[in-house]
């Protein structure tokens, strides 16, 4: 009998021992799991201004420089205080420091807050031969060919093979790629995809086209897009 104790009391211990230590793993990992999420928020890239923004702009002790302006096509703005500035793609701690910079040549250590108001959201165009061209929303990771599906596909008169994509490089130039994503009609061929990064143009054309530059300037484009008939990002 009181061998049948022990028994059972060690078996008791060992399960006590047990559920002790699941106890302290799933606590481990329930603290773990935050921190983890934080991580990952903090190494996401930080938004960068782009054309079309509106910010405003707040000194702390010269109030009548205070303005709020909507970045112009080109990336610039123009303040009252240091004149014309380029802050496209810059982030807002990035284009306060820089203006802040400008405006140390005239004010004795000025402070700046500055506060995104209204902010465009990323897109691309697709034009030509699909169903229905248009601008449309960019998330992470999207590709050519599945802005082109959200543009309801190719038409039978598309040339899938000589996809052409028009990728901003500056404020004047764009960047000419060719994408053979004929074959994606019967099966997916993602060594002809491309991802695409925010303000890409995508034209689908009709016809062979021949463009000799790998750069072409972004007031010729329009030629181009001009069926789309949407001005450009």
């Amino acid at each position: 009998m009181v061998k049948m104790m022990n028994a059972g009391q060690s078996t008791s211990r060992t399960q006590r021992w047990i559920l002790l230590l699941l106890c302290t793993v799933v606590c481990a990992l329930a603290l773990v799991a935050p921190l983890h999420a934080d991580d990952q928020m903090h190494n996401r890239p930080r938004y960068t201004l782009q054309a079309g923004d509106v910010i405003e702009l707040a000194y702390r002790f010269t109030p009548d420089f205070s303005q709020t302006v909507t970045i112009e096509p080109d990336g610039y703005v123009t303040l009252n205080l240091v004149g014309s500035i380029k802050i496209s793609g810059l982030t807002l701690d990035e284009a306060r420091d820089l203006i802040l910079k400008k405006a140390s040549e005239k004010l004795n250590a000025p402070e700046l807050n500055i506060v995104l108001k209204e902010f465009q959201q990323p897109s691309v165009v697709v034009a030509g031969e699909v169903q229905k061209p248009g601008k449309f929303p960019i998330h992470e990771g999207m590709t050519a060919l599945q802005a082109i599906l959200l543009s309801g596909g190719f038409l039978d008169s598309a040339k899938s093979g000589q996809v052409i994509l028009f990728r901003r490089i500056d404020s004047d130039t764009a960047e000419v790629k060719i994408l053979k994503l004929g074959k994606i009609k019967k099966k997916i061929d993602l060594e002809h995809d491309l991802r695409l990064e925010a303000g890409d143009m995508i034209l689908v054309p009709r016809d062979k086209i021949s463009i000799v530059s790998r750069y072409l300037k972004l007031a010729n484009i329009g030629m181009y897009l001009n069926p789309l008939q949407t001005p450009l990002p």
